[in-house]
C-alpha cells in the first residue's frame, strides 16, 4: 500500500508542478473545463476516455479485519457526435477486469497470472451507449444510457469473483455549472443502474443501484483543477434478496497535457458502508477530444 501511495504522490506532485509553470495566455476554455462529463462533443468530433480504477480493502462491515482484496478495472468509453447542435452522441464503453484475493499485494492485479483460488482477469462487459441532451436550452444537462452485456461465464470460480454476470441498463444524469470568473465549477450526477438476469448467475441480478455524486473544481489556470467529491451508493433489492450502500469521499486534480488529451488522478476512500468492504480507491485517467 505505501508504495501505491507514494506512486500517486509522485503523480500528483508532478501534474502540479507542471501546472504551476504553465502559461495561461489564452482565454479559450481548455477541455477540462468545457467538456464535463455534462456537455457533449460536435458532429464528426471523437470522444476517447481510458479511465483506471484500483480498489484494495483489508476491512469490510461483514467479518471486519480481512487478507487483502484488490480489484482493478479498466474502462475505455468511445464516443462520437451526430447531427446538429451537440444534442447526440453515440459510442460503446469496454470493460477490462483484473482481480486478487486473499492477500496478494495490490499491485499483484497487474500480474495477470490466474492463479487458481487467488486471480482472475479478463474483459467482462462491452456496452453500446448514447449521450443525449433533453433540453436543448440547457447544454449542461444531459443523459448516457448504456446497456451492458456481461462476457463472463461465471461470475465467482474457485472462490474468486470477477464480474457481475447479468446485464445492466445504467442511466446517468449529468448536470454542471460554471461560477462567474471560470475559477470554480461544481458538477453533479445520479447514476441508476437496473441489474437483471437470472438470480442464480449473480448476487446482484433484480436489484437497483443508485449513486449520486457532487464535484466541485478550483481552477488556477484553465490547464489545470483540483476537486473533492462525495458520493453514496444504494442498492435496492428488487428480488435479489441482497442490498448494500457505502459512502465514500476522495479529491484529485486533472491538467490539460495538449489541445486534446488530459490527464486525470483521483482518491476516494470508503468512510462507512453496509454490506460492503471499506476500502480505498486509486484512480488514473487519458481523456482525448479531437
Amino acid at each position: 500500500m505505501k508504495s501505491i501511495k507514494k506512486y500517486v504522490a509522485l503523480l500528483a506532485f508532478t501534474t502540479i508542478s507542471l501546472a504551476t509553470f504553465a502559461q495561461d495566455d489564452s482565454p479559450q476554455q481548455s477541455n477540462i473545463q468545457q467538456y464535463t462529463p455534462s456537455k457533449l462533443i460536435g458532429k464528426g468530433q471523437w470522444d476517447l476516455k481510458w479511465f483506471n480504477n484500483l480498489y484494495t480493502e483489508t476491512e469490510d462491515t461483514f467479518t471486519g479485519d480481512i487478507p487483502r482484496n484488490t480489484f482493478f478495472t479498466s474502462t475505455l468509453e468511445v464516443y462520437t457526435g451526430v447531427g446538429q447542435n451537440k444534442r447526440w452522441n453515440v459510442g460503446a464503453i469496454f470493460e477490462f477486469r483484473s482481480n486478487v484475493v486473499g492477500g496478494r499485494g495490490a499491485l499483484e492485479v497487474f500480474q495477470f497470472d490466474g492463479e487458481e483460488g487467488s486471480a482472475r482477469s479478463g474483459f467482462t462487459s462491452i456496452a453500446p451507449s448514447v449521450k443525449f441532451v433533453p433540453i436543448a436550452s440547457v447544454s449542461n444537462f444531459s443523459i448516457q444510457s448504456s446497456f451492458f452485456i456481461p462476457l463472463v461465464d461465471n461470475e465467482v470460480e474457485n472462490g474468486v469473483f470477477l464480474d457481475q454476470n447479468g446485464f445492466i441498463w445504467q442511466n446517468r444524469l449529468f448536470y454542471d455549472y460554471t461560477f462567474p470568473g471560470n475559477k470554480w465549477q461544481i458538477f453533479s450526477e445520479i447514476n441508476s443502474e437496473l441489474n437483471f438476469g437470472d438470480a442464480d448467475k449473480s448476487f446482484a441480478n433484480n436489484s437497483l443501484r443508485l449513486t449520486p455524486g457532487v464535484f466541485l473544481s478550483y481552477f488556477p489556470s484553465s490547464k489545470f483543477t483540483v476537486l473533492v467529491l462525495a458520493q453514496h451508493s444504494q442498492l435496492l433489492d428488487l428480488g435479489s434478496d441482497f442490498s448494500q450502500d457505502f459512502t465514500a469521499l476522495g479529491g484529485g486534480a486533472k491538467y490539460q497535457l495538449t489541445d486534446a488529451l488530459n490527464v486525470e488522478l483521483l482518491y476516494t476512500n470508503f468512510v462507512r458502508g453496509s454490506d460492503t468492504g471499506l476500502g480505498e480507491t486509486f484512480n488514473i485517467g487519458l481523456r482525448a477530444i479531437f
